[in-house]
């Protein structure tokens, strides 16, 4: 972690573990503005970004890709600068010598709401379409598809040995969306 805006390498930068040993996100982070790079666990780069609150970030990122998030590398500056966040961010991905996926193709798996809908399973997807069902009775499966796919993630991210409470904002689950609250 760093609050240098001119240190601005990667490299230079101490790989922090995305969930420390009691089970919890870098608390150190919260409210803080900063730049973060998120690696899996070989410590292959896999997304950088910037934000006012560096630690809701990293929670949003790790419910969006549990499986690629195990490493973050961090750089804070004390009052929000978009350019100087931005090109922070457009170093750091210049040094890797190439575009993370979640900074390139799968810059919606990162950035945005879980779809459910997306990752139905043939038969949710049979039941939703079937024509005689009701905008209601559609939305209740709907409702059920993102509470199972809900119970993946938190089930994937425990198995982790995440300690924290995540919740999710239930209003979002009758579209079959999926974002923190």
């Amino acid at each position: 972690m760093t609050t240098d805006t001119s240190i601005s390498s990667l490299i230079n930068l101490e790989y922090i573990p995305y969930i420390s040993g009691n089970g919890q996100l870098p608390e150190q982070f919260q409210g803080k503005i900063g730049v973060y790079a998120i690696f899996n666990q070989e410590k292959v780069l896999q997304f950088v970004g910037y934000s006012r609150d560096v630690y809701i970030s990293l929670k949003q990122h790790l419910v969006r890709q549990p499986q690629n998030c195990y490493w973050v590398k961090i750089a804070t500056i004390e009052r929000p600068n978009r350019t100087v966040l931005e090109n922070l961010e457009k170093s750091w991905i210049a040094e890797n010598g190439s575009v993370p996926l979640g900074n390139g193709d799968d810059k919606e798996k990162w950035t945005q709401p879980i779809d459910a809908k997306a990752i139905m399973t043939p038969e949710e997807k049979a039941n939703y379409e079937n024509p005689i069902h009701d905008e209601i009775t559609q939305i209740k499966i709907i409702k059920n598809v993102a509470r199972r796919v809900e119970a993946e993630i938190l089930a994937a991210i425990e198995a982790r040995g995440l300690q924290m409470q995540i919740r999710f904002n239930p209003k979002l689950k009758e579209e079959g969306l999926l974002d923190l609250k």
